[in-house]
């Protein structure tokens, strides 16, 4: 499916250009499609075979891109390598992975060199990934047929402790990613910019569907957001996509409202709960309609949105409702679906999710239970059939006896007119086991709220037990390698004391 999506649109769109390196120098679709040919008759005289998992220790550039439809081509299985993660969190992924052939930089290339091609990055389309399609020079690539059950990708979830899990998904799941997306539309598509890695599953099951639309995206080396908000007023685009920090780190330039953003029409924001000040604060300044979208690399990333012409309630304190094809249920401890308005976990159920994690089936079995995924994410579903998140299940701390969801928490004092952004993480307690501390970044630095004004807010909608009983104001939240906010340092924080 991607193979053949790749050929059609270098068919349909040619010297358009499908994305544009940092350096500002484009590679078309007409490139893609022959550059992915000729790399993938490499591919194959290096030994590359059907079925043989092949790992891109890459930064998010044309070489990957090119890399990922060749080895579709050829019917081997790509697995994406964060380049932002640490040598230990590489070598994880590889162990786990066993790749047949690392495709790598020398920066990025595992100690033992027996099974990696080394890849020097260029600046023009001609040059991308030479050696390797040198090695194939003049040879034929069979054209493999569409078939639902090939695999195509493993995505590794982005946990920064533990053994790394790969979700695998084929084409079957990819065709699923672009239908509800985009159905069966050719064109259509604009510029844009790639918000997160290629190795996240926003890029590795969603690429047929910018190829589909003809998309022209423009890649950072680094995410920036002076240089963000440059490319998005210049090249004039539509849509804004990414992750709520992101969100909120543009809009804290000096110079944001000197932009012209009149082109952007909708905010795309995934990855986390979207503060209401956020949510609102963009709508205003850019004059765009904002959808809040919650999945997961489990979910294939389709999961809940909420609607872009949501009331205030939906859109500051849900992640809206499941998108076509997309089953949601609240499930209790002993997995019985709960009634709305209960707490439970979040389990999802549709055609895009993944098919098992890569040679762990142990993994696999506690995740997928019949049929249905389980997040490990705690929400409720309120009267107007949105999703609420309260946390993940051992994010929950219990003060007293009772039991604290910290996202529950934040969605309500997120709003609060002097917050920027805020954290609940629990601080061990000697008379009460845990307590719930405010990190808050303050929309002022000169004025941050204070603790009893942050309860007197909360305790509108929020029982006394759930409000925090300590603050500790921050100049910014850490962030993990995929631009999450990193709440196992803000909880190893306060696990020392604070």
């Amino acid at each position: 499916m991607l193979a053949s999506t790749v050929r059609e649109a270098g068919r349909r769109f040619g010297d358009r250009a499908a994305f544009v390196a940092d350096a500002g120098w484009p590679l078309s679709y007409a490139d893609l499609d022959r550059l992915s040919d000729e790399a993938a008759a490499g591919l194959l005289a290096r030994g590359v075979a059907v079925g043989d998992v092949v790992a891109l220790a890459l930064p998010s550039t044309p070489e990957y891109a090119v890399a990922y439809a060749a080895l579709a081509k050829i019917g081997a299985i790509t697995t994406g390598i964060n380049p932002r993660s640490t040598a230990p969190e590489r070598a994880a992924v590889l162990a786990v992975a066993d790749p047949a052939l690392v495709l790598a930089t020398a920066e990025l290339a595992p100690t033992d060199l027996t099974r990696v091609e080394l890849v020097d990055l260029t600046d023009r389309a001609d040059d991308v990934l030479t050696t390797l399609r040198r090695r194939g020079r003049g040879a034929p690539v069979p054209v493999l047929p569409d078939d639902p059950d090939r695999l195509v990708t493993i995505v590794f979830t982005s946990g920064t402790t533990g053994t790394p899990k790969g979700a695998v998904f084929g084409e079957r799941e990819l065709a699923a990613v672009t239908a509800a997306d985009v159905g069966d539309q050719w064109d259509g598509g604009g510029p844009m910019l790639s918000g997160t890695q290629f190795a996240h599953v926003g890029f590795m099951t969603k690429l047929p569907w910018y190829l589909r639309l003809g998309t022209t995206t423009h890649l950072l080396d680094r995410w920036r957001a002076a240089d963000v908000l440059r490319l998005i007023a210049d090249e004039h685009m539509a849509s804004i996509g990414g992750v709520a920090p992101q969100l909120a780190l543009l809009l804290r330039l000096a110079d944001f409202d000197e932009h012209d953003l009149s082109a952007v029409k909708t905010i795309v924001m995934g990855g986390a709960l979207s503060p209401p000040a956020l949510v609102g604060a963009a709508r205003e300044r850019i004059g765009a309609a904002y959808s809040i979208r919650y999945s997961s690399t489990e979910s294939g990333g389709v999961g809940t949105a909420t609607a872009f012409d949501a009331d205030d309630d939906e859109a500051f304190f849900t992640v809206g409702r499941p998108r076509s094809g997309v089953e949601l249920e609240i499930r209790s401890e002993d997995d019985q679906p709960l009634a709305p308005g209960e707490i439970g976990e979040i389990v999802l159920r549709s055609p895009t999710q993944l098919r098992y994690y890569w040679q762990d089936p142990d993994a696999t079995a506690a995740t997928i239970r019949d049929g249905w995924v389980h997040s490990g994410d705690l929400g409720f579903i309120d009267p107007e059939g949105c999703l609420r998140l309260a946390g993940r299940a051992k994010e929950m701390f219990i003060r007293g006896g009772y039991n604290v969801y910290p996202l529950e928490v934040e969605a309500v004092l997120a709003s609060h007119p002097d917050v920027a952004e805020i954290v609940i993480a629990p601080r061990p307690d000697p008379v009460m086991g845990e307590i719930g501390v405010a990190v808050v970044v303050p929309r002022h630095a000169d004025r941050p709220p204070s603790l009893d004004e942050l309860r007197a807010y909360g305790r509108k909608r929020l029982s006394s037990h759930k409000l925090p009983e300590a603050l500790r104001v921050v100049d910014a939240l850490p962030l993990t390698a995929m631009q999450k906010v990193d709440r196992k340092t803000l909880v190893a924080h306060e696990a020392l004391g604070g």
